[in-house]
């Protein structure tokens, strides 16, 4: 039997893929009126290389001068302040140190302030050992010298592409959770793309597939100019006690491979630090390793000595989808009506909105910006969801939310109920835990998961009692 069509017609633009960049690309569209489809394989998005990563706004400080990386990066930080009141996201201003603790290390901070206020960060000054240990008097006193660069904050790293998402919705997009495209063939004047639960018509595509955008790739055009190589970084996380140690993102100074190995708060009152930098073929495995954890440790001890007394209550792996080369890779092909924003590697949440910004001033003709179904939006719908940052008020502390559910993390049953009736109801256990932090705290679900399997029960995809074994709750613990 054959299967229903996608949607309702033909839509205008086809975003593959829900992480930040799709989700980022797909608001943008949707504000200048075109129809969006949003398509993912997986349940819920950010199921991929979104949901793990160290949370940082940054400032692009350290990126290639003059590399699309630093221009997207630097215009998708004005753009997240400027719409983050709209968008209902919070911000925690911490600014960021550059440290060297080595005198080759030192060396190497001049050239790095140089690059840094070449790339407009003119902010960024030079600090002496005694000014850094004044900010910072928990920091170990082997450090030798740094920079300071006020304009590094930390950010939600899952209700920020969620928001985006919903925003999309609230203009007319349609997410379709569960669609892995398949197969895609262009006609005279639209693309066929064969998915895993139908057929959808569209007039242009873009390919945000992340860390399978080159399969996407190879099944839309029958080739790929890219190749991922994905990268695993593995991330400790210690308790909420740890955060009274520092203020301060903890930047080292970068290697020509990697930024390195950052210490800092999170957005939800932990610290976390990593992440590695592990070249693996495997797209998917996420697993973490107890002697490259106990390394992490270390390093975060070697910095902050009391870290030595502070417990870790959650370890993670991202993986990044860096490419054959270092760099953002866009592909644009005006006469498929097809574009690919990949190879966004580890700067996705920061340089998002950026990158949603140069898909359509440098490649709106490839996605047919000219003959959309609809005008520009001039007054975005606003977007409120429930934020989970631990330096602003949250629901528990208001009347009215039905009783705290999750201790560790102050989850109301309002919380979970308003994740469950939303925008983007979660299709799994994965993603209640991203959009309301439920069962991620310190006892990792131990006294709530049955009230939460309780209301969650006919809700989700795969009951919790099936779901969420102690296994899947280690490979879940997906953030800070």
């Amino acid at each position: 039997m054959k299967e229903a069509p996608l949607g309702d017609g033909c839509f205008d633009i086809a975003v593959i893929g829900a992480g930040v960049v799709g989700a980022a690309a797909a608001r943008r569209l949707a504000l200048e009126g075109a129809r969006v489809a949003i398509l993912d394989k997986a349940a819920d998005p950010l199921d991929g290389a979104s949901k793990g990563n160290s949370a940082i706004l940054h400032t692009g400080f350290d990126a290639p001068v003059g590399s699309l990386e630093q221009r997207c990066v630097a215009e998708g930080r004005r753009l997240f302040l400027e719409n983050r009141e709209r968008l209902g996201l919070p911000l925690h201003e911490t600014g960021a140190l550059v440290l060297a603790w080595t005198g080759d290390e030192e060396a190497r901070l001049d050239s790095l302030i140089a690059q840094a206020h070449e790339n407009g960060v003119t902010d960024a000054v030079r600090l002496s050992r005694a000014e850094i240990l004044e900010r910072e008097p928990g920091l170990s006193e082997r450090v030798v010298a740094g920079f300071h660069v006020p304009g590094e904050h930390i950010i939600d790293p899952w209700t920020t592409p969620l928001a985006y998402i919903a925003q999309a919705l609230a203009h007319g997009a349609e997410f379709f959770p569960g669609c892995e495209v398949l197969f895609g063939r262009r006609d005279t004047d639209c693309w066929r793309l064969k998915t895993s639960r139908g057929e959808l018509t569209t007039r242009a595509t873009v390919n945000c597939g992340g860390l399978y955008g080159d399969i996407v790739e190879k099944r839309l055009l029958g080739h790929s100019e890219m190749t991922i190589k994905p990268r695993k970084g593995q991330f400790v996380v210690f308790d909420k006690a740890a955060s009274r140690l520092l203020h301060s993102i903890i930047l080292p100074v970068p290697t020509e491979r990697t930024k390195g190995v950052v210490l800092c708060r999170t957005i939800f009152g932990n610290v976390l630090v990593g992440p590695t930098a592990e070249e693996q073929e495997s797209r998917a495995d996420a697993s973490v390793d107890t002697a490259t954890l106990h390394l992490l440790r270390a390093k975060a001890v070697e910095m902050v000595p009391e870290m030595a007394n502070c417990e870790v209550t959650a370890t993670y792996a991202g993986i990044r989808p860096a490419s054959d080369r270092k760099e953002y890779r866009i592909v644009a092909k005006p006469e498929q009506t097809y574009v690919n924003l990949g190879g966004i590697r580890s700067t996705g949440l920061s340089g998002a909105l950026g990158l949603a910004e140069h898909l359509l001033a440098a490649h709106g003709d490839a996605v047919g910006a000219a003959s959309l179904s609809s005008p520009p939006t001039m007054e975005p719908e606003p977007v409120r969801l429930q934020h989970l940052s631990d330096y602003h008020e949250r629901d528990w502390a208001r009347q009215g939310n039905g009783g705290i559910v999750c201790h560790c993390e102050k989850v109301t049953r309002r919380d979970i109920e308003a994740a469950l009736d939303g925008p983007l109801p979660p299709r799994s256990f994965a993603g209640l835990k991203r959009q309301t932090r439920v069962c991620m705290g310190r006892c990792q679900g131990f006294y709530c998961l049955a009230a939460v399997a309780a209301l969650t029960r006919g809700r989700l995809d795969e009951p919790m009692t099936q779901e969420a074994s102690p296994q899947d709750q280690r490979d879940t613990a997906d953030g800070a």
